[in-house]
């Protein structure tokens, strides 16, 4: 099921909410409300090489690996 996020347009409370299909009604747990808004969120990748990360000896690279 995946998870969205929602903002109220009655309160403007914002709430995440797993939906089983597209057409599901979505009501706001804080007010009762039905008009809620899908959000775009950002969302995390990895790709579980922690090796892949740059890396430099120089404390002003930007990278902070240094030493």
């Amino acid at each position: 099921m995946p998870l969205f996020e929602y903002k109220c347009q009655a309160c403007e409370h914002v709430f995440e909410e797993l939906v089983l299909s597209s057409s599901a009604r979505v009501v706001c747990p804080q007010c009762g409300s039905d008009d809620t808004r899908k959000l775009l969120s950002v969302f995390a990748a990895s790709t579980g090489r922690a090796s892949s990360l740059p890396s430099c000896a120089s404390p002003g690279c930007g990278h902070g690996g240094f030493g």
